[in-house]
Parts: C-alpha cells; sequence; structure tokens
C-alpha cells in the first residue's frame, strides 16, 4: 500500500518549506504562552499598519505565517482564536461611519461616505488574509487553514466568523471561471500522481500497478486546477471507457482484465469523484467538473452515447441501523423474514440481517444473498427515492448528482465489494445516467421541487 500522510504532514508540513523556506524561527511543537500572544498581537498590527510599503507589509506576513506554520496544534488553535475574536469589525469606527452618512444630505455627495462604510465593515482579520494570499504559495496556506479551521469548529465554536470570512474569499478566488481543467496521464509528473493516491476518497489506490491500471488507454482521469496551485488538484475525477453501463466497480480496477478500445467504447463511466482540498469545503465546482469532461469526452471520442456514474450509497447502511432501530414491525414480507432467519440461523429476520451483514464474506454466501437480495434493494430504493433532508436527498453523493441533472438509473446488486463498501452500503452501488437533452429539467425539477427523478426499475421496486 502506498504510504498517507497525516493531514498536517500532508498540507502544512511542506508548506513550511515551499512557503518560507527550511529555516526555523520557532520549534515545530512550540505553543503560545499568554506573552507570545501579546507579542503576536503586535506582529498582527504590524502587518495591518502597512508600515514601509507593500514589499515590507509582505516580508511582516511571510514572517507571521512562518511563525503559525511552526507552531503547534494548541498554538495554531490560540492563534486561529485571537483572529476570530480579536480582529473583527471596529464597531465604534462602524458607528462613525454610519453617523457621516446619515449627516451628508445629498445622495450627490455621498459616495465618499458609502466608501468609508462599506471598508470598516469589512473585519480587519480579512486584511490579514488577503495579504497571505499574496504570498508564494499563498492560497494553498489559506485552504490549508481552513481546512484545520473545519476540524476544530465543533470543539471551538468561536472560529466560526473566521471560517465564514475565508470560505467567502475562497469563494470569490476559486471561481469556476479561474479554474482549468487538465487531464492527467501516467506522464505526468510523479508528483502529481503520488497526491492521486493520498487523495483518493472512494476507491482506495493500493499499488503503483493499481494506479497505472487506472490511468490506462482506456481510462481517463480529469482534474480542475487553480493558476495560484498548479500543482495541487482540486478536485478530480475517474473515467471508464466501457461498452454498455458498468454495474460493479471490481471489474473495473481489476488489473487482470485486459485493456480495452477507447474508440469501440459507447459509455464514459465515472467511477470516483474526489474533492482533494479539506479547506475547499462549501465552495461548489464538482459539478461544473462533470460537465466540462463530458464535453472533453465528446469531442475527443464522437461515439459515446452513455454517460453515467457508477457511484457509491454511502449513507446506506447508517439509515438502514436506524430505521431498523426505530420500526417495530420489520418492512419486508413474512416470508422474507423466515428466509432471512433460516439463512442468519436465528429466530427473528431483522437480527439475522443485522448478524449477516456484520460478516466480512457475507456476500459470498449464496444462501444469505439469496435472502438478503430481495430485502436490500427495495430498502435501498426507498433510502434513496423517499428519505429526504428538507427538500434534498439524505444521502450526499445522490444529492450531489441529482443536483447536477442526473437521473437515478439502476441500483447494482453488489457492485461494490470492498470492505468500505460492505460498510458502507452493503455491497450496493448506483449508476446516475446524464442525459444530456434531460440535464437541465432534472436539475431544476430536483432543486426547485425536490422531485428525484428515476427510471421506472428503480420505482418499482418499491413495489417488491
Amino acid at each position: 500500500m502506498l504510504h498517507r500522510e497525516s493531514l498536517f504532514d500532508r498540507t502544512f508540513a511542506p508548506l513550511r518549506r515551499a512557503l518560507f523556506g527550511d529555516s526555523d524561527t520557532v520549534a515545530a511543537n512550540a505553543g503560545l504562552s499568554e506573552a507570545g500572544v501579546e507579542k503576536l498581537k503586535q506582529r498582527i498590527e504590524d502587518c495591518l499598519d502597512r508600515r514601509g510599503g507593500e514589499v515590507s507589509a509582505r516580508a511582516r506576513a511571510a514572517d507571521l505565517g512562518h511563525f503559525y506554520l511552526n507552531l503547534g496544534a494548541e498554538g495554531r488553535r490560540r492563534f486561529l482564536i485571537l483572529l476570530a475574536t480579536e480582529y473583527g469589525i471596529d464597531r465604534d469606527r462602524v458607528g462613525h461611519a454610519m453617523a457621516a452618512l446619515q449627516a451628508v444630505e445629498s445622495a450627490e455627495n455621498s459616495g465618499k461616505a458609502e466608501r468609508e462604510l462599506r471598508a470598516v465593515l469589512v473585519p480587519r482579520r480579512v486584511a490579514l488574509l488577503t495579504q497571505f494570499n499574496a504570498l508564494p504559495q499563498g492560497v494553498k496556506f489559506l485552504v490549508d487553514m481552513r481546512a484545520e479551521i473545519i476540524l476544530l469548529q465543533s470543539t471551538t465554536p468561536e472560529l466560526r466568523p473566521l471560517n465564514d470570512d475565508l470560505r467567502e474569499l475562497l469563494t470569490s478566488w476559486f471561481d469556476i471561471g479561474f479554474l482549468n481543467l487538465r487531464r492527467i496521464t501516467w506522464n505526468s509528473p510523479a508528483i502529481l500522481l503520488e497526491k492521486l493516491t493520498s487523495y483518493e476518497a472512494v476507491h482506495e489506490i493500493r499499488s503503483w500497478d493499481d494506479l497505472k491500471n487506472r490511468l490506462a488507454p482506456d481510462r481517463r482521469c480529469f482534474a480542475f486546477f487553480h493558476p495560484r496551485m498548479p500543482d495541487e488538484p482540486l478536485i478530480f475525477v475517474w473515467v471508464a471507457l466501457v461498452s454498455g453501463m458498468a454495474d460493479n466497480v471490481q471489474e473495473l480496477l481489476d488489473l487482470n482484465v485486459p485493456d480495452g478500445d477507447p474508440d469501440k467504447a459507447d459509455a464514459a463511466i465515472f467511477y470516483s469523484i474526489s474533492n482533494a482540498q479539506a479547506g475547499l469545503a462549501q465552495v461548489s465546482f464538482g459539478d461544473f467538473l462533470i460537465k466540462r469532461v463530458v464535453d472533453e469526452l465528446r469531442a475527443e471520442l464522437p461515439n459515446l452515447k452513455t454517460f453515467a456514474t457508477l457511484s457509491p450509497v454511502p449513507g446506506f447502511r447508517a439509515w438502514l441501523s436506524k430505521m431498523l432501530a426505530e420500526t417495530e414491525v420489520a418492512p419486508w414480507e413474512l416470508s422474507q423474514d423466515g428466509a432471512l432467519a433460516e439463512a442468519g440461523g436465528t429466530g427473528s429476520g431483522r437480527e439475522a440481517l443485522q448478524s449477516i451483514l456484520a460478516r466480512d464474506d457475507w456476500h459470498r454466501d449464496e444462501a444469505a444473498t439469496a435472502a438478503i437480495r430481495p430485502v436490500l434493494e427495495p430498502l435501498a430504493a426507498r433510502y434513496l427515492l423517499n428519505e429526504k433532508r428538507g427538500k434534498r436527498a439524505l444521502d450526499p453523493v445522490e444529492n450531489f448528482h441529482l443536483s447536477n441533472g442526473a437521473r437515478l438509473e439502476r441500483i447494482n446488486w453488489l457492485g461494490d465489494t470492498s470492505p468500505n463498501g460492505l460498510d458502507a452500503a452493503a455491497g450496493l452501488m448506483v449508476n446516475y445516467l446524464y442525459k444530456l437533452a434531460d440535464i437541465e429539467q432534472n436539475h431544476e425539477d430536483y432543486r426547485g421541487r425536490g422531485k428525484v427523478t428515476a427510471a421506472a426499475a428503480v420505482r418499482r421496486l418499491l413495489k417488491t
């Protein structure tokens, strides 16, 4: 298995070298004492005052960033809390600016007062964050800073204002118009290929041979990049060029299956999409990725007629366990309950189902799969078609694809028998079909009314 680094090692440690060199002004395990906090405040004020011109301000910002990267976890937490709680809006200045605007007698003369009010409504920390942006590798520095803030928020809610400010900045800087789509091949730089293995979030890449197989002639990998982060994929998608709609990921990832001829393929299957930058959570550009890749593939391979996903169902097992715990009557027929009980060796179908699914190898047991399949497939249809959070699908992957205009096309039995696939979704996978003529209408129906557009075969499962 390829080496996987911790979040800190994978992001901040390389940045320390790339952004500020190898010198260490602070030990990497350093904390932040009360006296250190006071000195830090002075350093922040020095950056915000911009004394000595732009060059000096950037140098001070670089030094402050170096200081942050070399703090230990608790020191960085205190640094971030300081920014969040003491460098917001100056309410006194806002009050004065509002009074000045109200004192202007003519709307024609209000321009200066309006500009001054807008300026003081921007939190002071935003000016500091913008200084970091101007540094080499500064955008990556801020993306990774937000990744740490997101991790800390559950236990440190006072960081929310800082997170909100950073999200707004990053949303504007990562507008889709600024991003570049690039195809990644086996000939791409090794450092980029290594990052793909580290960032892959759906189907783990276990070896260099595995990676090479995913970049074979009948496969494609595309990623979005930002000009200020040219060596860092933001989000990437893996595509298999095959004949017909694929129904299991084992075959797509099998190293022993001969390469196909992309010119003879009629279907492009998107089988994995991974967000590579945790700090860009809630900064949406994934929907544009699929549309752009479809355009690229259609231009390269006009024989492609079907564009679909082979997607996980990450919330199904958790929902199933919760639903069974909360209902007194099993949601399946009495005859099915007996079949489950017999396959599981217990007197209760409910207990048998949970017991069987807890086994690592249940999918190889013909008696178990024969009893489970007619129960799980209708429940999966219920989960995907009916279970909502407000008007949105409960399953996050489903919500993503329906938001993009896809149709829920097919539920695939034992589509992913990896440990992760069995644990999260009892081995089930789903095809979402991107029928180009229907994408816009499907998107409007889902976003406007919460309608789940699904194939008849999926809807029929609810009646079985």
